[in-house]
């Protein structure tokens, strides 16, 4: 059976683009089709921090790091529910990507950084050693560097082109349908993303991403509709990581990414239904939803009047005016003093106020010796602890796990990247990578720059050996 292609890539996302760029490097004839109109994906909304472990960038600020120490870690992080193989050769594979891009041109300075949109190396997740590693230009440059690496080394682009199903010819997989009609190639790579904007396959495979009910939103690609399930039912493909994803603690009031909505204050308490501060309000984004959901009842960041007006300008939803009318309408709650405050909440009075008490005595001193927020704040680069919440009057805003960043249920691949079906032996001919490659990302997001790892590396792991099965290797 004649082919046309060596490999063809299902989406022109970050792992996409990595899977093309790396087989057309190595000479391989490639076809990249993307469903929208431009390329990148997920990627264009991202920092574009990449976990990584035993690189250049640490090694040259004297940080001490292996793959096998990240492997640990992202095992034990994950309670290892995660297939160890798969994830011995992710971990190993971090660095060697991270330095092929930095090859062809990206640039992480070696330098602390101390947030994820400041280049260099940072402490953005839960991870023991610094790995978050934020080029300059963020995730656009990421994108811009694997499109003109593909380019330049043949792999056609084809936009606006929805992958409509997979051909099939003895028993291997052998190229798709798009456009109707067949194109065919030794080996095909899903790398189509998650599913965050389909809302029903949200609720059947993430569902707890519905506890933000109406104040859910999504930050993904507009690509991101599942199409990596539909392709992999019709071929009889297993599935992994179902019920995981990454959702980000978010006030009600936020409906857009952080970019565009800006931050809290700083100075702000989170409170659950008794009264009481539950949780470093600055912890990692990696473990905060799963904080938030062990609460019983509603959670409410408090803070106060002088808070309010030390929000920037230039936000759509963190602003002065945007808070003072969410409190004029009702939704967040607004009172002269903390047990008005307290009742407007539903929580005990002497609780919220003993609570409000205590974290005025403490962080704002220097110190927070039941949450260690000053320990997180320090590793952020903040040079003064919050002020006190003491100003009248006091706010309430209801706290929810509202943006929606990555689905984690994926086809089930092996560490070739190979999709497996429900026998559990490799699909001929299938590989997937990124969002579409399921049991990477596990139930515990490890940190800044885990998905973008996970897409570039398992990207450029599956455009290699798809190149390698089409070339009989």
């Amino acid at each position: 059976m004649s082919t046309d292609w060596d490999v063809i890539v299902i989406g022109a996302g970050g792992a996409g683009l990595a899977a093309a760029a790396s087989a057309a490097e190595r000479g391989g004839r490639v076809l990249l089709l993307e469903s929208e109109d431009t390329v990148g994906g997920s990627m264009l909304l991202a920092a574009g921090m990449f976990t990584a472990a035993g690189t250049r960038v640490q090694e040259a600020l004297g940080v001490q790091d292996s793959p096998e120490r990240f492997y640990q870690h992202y095992m034990d992080l994950n309670q290892w529910r995660l297939q160890p193989g798969l994830i011995r050769t992710f971990c190993a594979a971090t660095a060697p990507t991270l330095h092929w891009l930095m090859d062809l041109g990206l640039e992480v300075p070696a330098q602390r950084s101390t947030n994820a949109h400041m280049p260099g190396l940072g402490h953005a997740g839960v991870e023991d050693v610094w790995r978050g590693h934020t080029p300059a230009g963020e995730g656009y440059a990421v994108v811009e560097l694997l499109d003109r690496t593909r380019k330049r080394h043949g792999a056609e682009l084809a936009l606006g082109s929805r992958v409509e199903g997979l051909v099939v010819h003895d028993g291997q997989v052998r190229g798709v349908r798009v456009g109707g009609e067949e194109a065919l190639a030794g080996a095909v790579v899903v790398a189509s993303g998650g599913f965050a904007q389909d809302r029903d396959l949200v609720r059947r495979y993430y569902p707890t991403a519905d506890a933000a009910g109406e104040h859910l939103f999504v930050v993904a690609g507009p690509g991101s509709r599942g199409d990596h399930l539909r392709l992999g039912e019709q071929v009889g493909a297993d599935l992994a990581g179902e019920g995981w994803g990454l959702l980000l603690v978010t006030a009600y009031l936020q409906q857009h990414h952080h970019w565009d909505s800006g931050f809290p204050p700083l100075s702000r308490i989170n409170v659950n239904s008794a009264g009481h501060r539950f949780m470093d309000e600055d912890v990692s984004y990696a473990v905060a939803a799963g904080i938030l959901l062990d609460q019983d009842g509603p959670c409410w960041v408090v803070f106060d009047e002088a808070a309010r007006l030390a929000l920037p300008e230039g936000f759509l939803d963190w602003t002065p005016a945007r808070v003072l009318e969410e409190a004029q309408a009702g939704r967040t709650h607004r009172a002269d003093d903390l047990p008005g405050l307290a009742a407007a909440m539903g929580v005990p009075e002497a609780t919220l106020v003993r609570t409000v008490e205590r974290w005025n005595g403490t962080l704002p001193r220097g110190e927070d010796p039941d949450f260690q927020r000053h320990l997180t704040l320090e590793a952020k680069g903040a040079t003064a602890p919050p002020s006190p919440v003491a100003t009248p009057p006091f706010y309430a805003a209801r706290l929810v796990p509202g943006e929606l960043v990555c689905t984690h249920t994926g086809l089930r691949i092996d560490p070739q990247a190979r999709v497996l079906g429900t026998l559990g032996d490799p699909l001929p001919g299938l590989y997937a990578a990124g969002e579409a490659g399921g049991g990477v990302l596990g139930n515990r997001y490890v940190g800044g720059g885990n998905a973008i790892a996970n897409a570039l590396t398992m990207g450029r792991i599956a455009g290699l050996l798809a190149l390698a099965h089409a070339s009989g290797g």
